[in-house]
């Protein structure tokens, strides 16, 4: 077996292996250990922009673990929809290793400082592992990877609350965790089977099997459940609050995403249209609960004076977005979907990694500490601006590609209503990113807080580089910048998504 035929299982192996030598060689020297966090994640993006060019060349990839054909085995697939979700995850998670070093020396204690990067690479290979693998059973092994990984990731920092944000989050995400498992085995049950292209075979004669309607009920609620998909998102806010800088920007911009495209992946790929769409309500269930979703999130954030909890309520709008399109199945506004896969994790990644400049620059969180900051720092500002004005949907940006796809494709099924929906929310989206962004160009910047006034709950220690007036240091800059060009540029040359997108939407559609 070539170099070339491994890759399916390197793209996993790498942050595996990078998990467990970190803390060895962080032993010598901790630069070390941070410069191979960022090789380790480099290289996996640049094997998932590989995989996802060789599927688009020749067509489908699978690798059979340890040489056992399928079903009999497990089996990793690579194909349109799985590589695309691929370069959008490892890339994330690389841009973020790259920003962390400052921010995770500043929010982490120095001991935790090596297995914080070593649960990093344990959650992204968790993400990894959900998205190329074609066994059910294994997904759910990943799925556990990712959460166990992202429990600790979130309870490490300095914060006191951030140990009951984990606790909550570790309870609910079981619950849905057992939802989950228990529909798999209902699965394994019926047919005999847990790879995923052999159950899409075996499933359609069992449509109408007790069994088979409850373990795609099980599964849907688990995954809800972990997407924070109105009304199971109430671990959500808490845990983007409380969570340090760089685990809230990776979750926020990653873990969101990989879940919808579990979702996408049982509704299309091992379930299918008919399915959807004639056996169980499924798609108008969701279609409710994303309406809410975008509504209650927008309000909800509207409502907020925490700057990580105003954004933790918009991802929940966000996600509503996501699972419309979805639940709306035509072309268009699967289109919309799926590019919102790139364009939120963009955005949102963005957003997240503005505040964790000013988080390491301030010591605060609070919406008010933004005021006066576009003098303070003109650069990483912009990098806000341009992601709210993406999360608004203003056009030229990449927020505004995913709402067009979203209306045309309401509006050629019919729902027109859906259209205003949208509109509303982009307007509530204004609301509360234009009173944060008139504060940091037309408001007076705010005193820095002196160590004397950090409240129990606030960071511990503030570095003397936090009262300098000057922008981000520079490893936090360039990362930032990039995703908020990004957001551009895939904002003016929306055809490049979308000329990926397109043949993912005429796979699970079967057009």
């Amino acid at each position: 077996m070539t170099l070339t035929e491994s890759l399916p299982i390197l793209v996993i192996i790498i942050p595996l292996i990078s998990a467990i030598i970190i803390p060895l060689i962080g032993r010598i020297d901790k630069s070390i250990a941070f410069a191979f966090v960022i090789s380790a994640n480099f290289l996996s993006f640049i094997i998932s922009i590989s995989l996802l060019n060789t599927v688009m060349e020749t067509g489908r990839i699978s690798y059979w673990l340890g040489g056992w054909e399928p079903p009999w085995g497990i089996e990793y697939v690579v194909d349109y929809l799985s590589g695309f979700v691929l370069v959008i995850v490892s890339f994330i998670a690389f841009i973020i290793s790259v920003y962390a070093k400052k921010s995770v020396e500043m929010e982490v204690e120095g001991e935790k400082i090596l297995p914080f990067y070593s649960i990093y690479m344990l959650l992204v290979t968790g993400f990894m592992g959900m998205i190329i693998t074609g066994d059910i059973f294994n997904l759910y092994v990943f799925i556990e990877i990712s959460a166990l990984a992202g429990y600790a990731l979130i309870a490490i920092g300095k914060k006191r609350a951030a140990l009951i944000a984990s606790y909550n989050y570790l309870v609910l995400g079981t619950i849905g965790a057992t939802f989950i498992l228990l529909g798999i085995g209902y699965l394994y049950m019926a047919t005999g089977t847990l790879n995923m292209a052999d159950l899409r075979e075996r499933l359609p004669m069992l449509y109408d099997s007790k069994v088979v309607l409850t373990a795609f009920a099980f599964i849907t609620v688990g995954l809800s459940l972990k997407l924070a998909l109105f009304p199971f998102h109430i671990w959500l806010p808490n845990v983007y609050n409380h969570a340090p800088s760089v685990v809230s920007a990776l979750m926020a911009a990653t873990s969101a995403k990989v879940i919808a495209y579990v979702l996408v992946r049982i509704m299309f790929s091992v379930f299918t249209m008919k399915f959807d769409l004639e056996v169980v309500p499924v798609t108008k269930i969701l279609l409710f609960l994303s309406v809410i979703a975008i509504i209650a999130g927008s309000v909800l954030a509207i409502a907020q004076t925490n700057i990580k909890r105003m954004l933790a309520y918009s991802s929940i709008g966000q996600i509503g977005y996501i699972v419309l399109g979805i639940a709306i199945s035509n072309q268009l506004s699967m289109t919309g979907s799926l590019i919102h896969l790139l364009n939120h994790a963009l955005m949102k990644g963005t957003l997240f990694l503005v505040v964790g400049a000013v988080v390491y620059k301030t010591g605060m969180e609070d919406i008010s500490s933004l005021k006066g900051m576009g003098k303070k720092m003109p650069f990483t500002m912009a990098a806000f601006t341009i992601g709210a004005l993406s999360m608004i949907g203003v056009p030229l940006t990449v927020g505004f590609v995913s709402k067009w796809y979203l209306a045309l494709g309401a509006l050629k099924a019919g729902m027109w209503f859906l259209v205003f929906i949208i509109l509303v929310s982009s307007l509530l989206n204004a609301v509360y990113f234009w009173r944060v962004i008139e504060g940091i160009y037309f408001h007076q910047k705010p005193k820095v807080r002196s160590q004397k006034s950090t409240t129990k709950d606030s960071i511990e220690s503030l570095k003397p580089e936090i009262q300098n007036q000057d922008d981000a240091p520079v490893g936090m800059l360039i990362p930032t910048l990039i995703l908020a060009g990004l957001c551009i540029v895939f904002g003016i040359a929306a055809f490049i998504p979308v000329s990926v997108v397109t043949p993912i939407v005429n796979m699970l559609l079967e057009v």
